[in-house]
């Protein structure tokens, strides 16, 4: 891909400097270098990182938004705009971009249910106040009208956030499980959106690499970095709740075994 059809795709798509270097991780300099012609031989890894964004196999947005309903550049949909959508097409909106979301894997949805089921099970068990969630469900982080977003699985403490069309603020807690369409607005845009907006704690499970990266926000302790051969603690709640990972890798070894 070159460097003039990067710019052209950047106009298709509507998208900022900023947001193509959180998406790609290029800094925003060599961004605007770059696609502003500034820098006439830019390097390999920074020519594929920007394509990766901008080219046409990522599947990560919704790129082509030919229907009545998505007529206007990303950065600059509302929540007037997502709930225009019709409900058989699933899609997050971040900061006024439209993001496509693929059906999960079999494993994506099993490793969602088993963590659930967990956090239900200790919950009850306690007789918490806490209650989680699994998605498909709206969560208006920041409680304006440019974000709402669909985690895996949350915890969310204060019932009073709980309403009827959505979760309205920041939960407490964080999953999502992580796929090649969704590993880098998940480890980049999300992570910063659920920092910003006052998550606790936030894990990104990989089912490819077989790792879990924790963020404890409210500790300022992050990244750690489990593999599926650990208990991980659940920090809001002191450690005292611990997810097994052996466990959830025998629930889905088969899974595994099946590919060999």
């Amino acid at each position: 891909m070159t460097v003039q059809e990067m710019r052209e795709r950047k106009k298709e798509l509507g998208f900022t400097y900023s947001q193509i270097a959180e998406l790609s991780g290029v800094p925003l300099g060599t961004v605007q270098k770059v696609l502003g012609g500034i820098t006439t031989t830019p390097r390999y890894e920074t020519l594929m990182a920007l394509e990766q964004v901008l080219g046409e196999s990522e599947g990560m947005f919704l790129r082509e938004p030919k229907s009545a309903y998505l007529t206007k550049s990303q950065g600059d949909y509302t929540l007037d705009d997502y709930y225009l959508i019709p409900d058989d097409m699933r899609v997050e909106l971040i900061d006024g971009v439209i993001y496509d979301m693929t059906a999960p894997t079999s494993a994506h949805q099993l490793i969602a249910g088993f963590v659930h089921g967990k956090f239900l099970s200790y919950i009850l068990e306690k007789k918490g106040e806490c209650l989680p969630m699994i998605s498909p469900l709206d969560v208006q982080l920041d409680c304006d009208n440019k974000t709402m977003v669909q985690p895996d699985v949350i915890i969310v403490c204060d019932r009073d956030k709980i309403i009827n069309r959505c979760v309205y603020g920041a939960p407490d807690f964080v999953i999502e499980v992580l796929s090649k369409s969704t590993k880098k607005k998940d480890s980049v845009i999300k992570l910063q959106k659920y920092m910003n907006a006052g998550v606790r704690e936030y894990w990104m499970i990989d089912p490819e690499r077989k790792t879990v990266v924790v963020y404890d926000f409210e500790n300022e302790e992050y990244p750690v970095i489990y593999g599926f051969d650990a208990e991980i603690p659940v920090r809001i709640w002191n450690g005292e709740c611990r997810i097994s990972f052996p466990e959830l890798y025998e629930h889905i070894r088969f899974l595994y075994e099946r590919k060999k």
